[in-house]
């Protein structure tokens, strides 16, 4: 795949289910901003699909 293609999928996925997301917000507000960055990045399923794109684009 292209580049420019894995890019705008990666911003696709950020805007469609990231910006609003209410368990980011939840865990920042409760845990801080650290823990929900670790939940992102290790539990959240958008937060794998965006791994494998990076690992894609690497």
């Amino acid at each position: 795949m292209g580049k420019k293609i894995l890019i705008s999928q990666v911003h696709n996925l950020i805007e469609i289910y990231c910006t609003d997301c209410f368990i980011n917000r939840h865990f920042r507000k409760e845990y801080g901003k650290l823990y929900a960055h670790s939940y992102c990045i290790k539990q959240c399923t958008v937060g794998e699909q965006l791994k494998q794109l990076g690992k894609q684009l690497s």
